[in-house]
């Protein structure tokens, strides 16, 4: 293979990667917690629903 070829790899990730790392100031910042107890707590008032339903 050609040295002056670019095989990807890497540096094709690199610029997705600086992206991601970034932090907006902007962003609306969530607890996982906070994420997960909403989840459980949606779950369970289905259930309830469905139960009653």
């Amino acid at each position: 293979m050609d040295k002056g070829q670019n095989t990807g790899g890497l540096m094709s990730s690199a610029g997705l990667v600086r992206y991601f790392d970034a932090e907006d100031s902007n962003a609306i910042l969530i607890n996982p917690k906070t994420v997960i107890a909403t989840g459980v707590m949606i779950g369970v008032l289905v259930q309830l629903l469905t139960f009653v339903a």
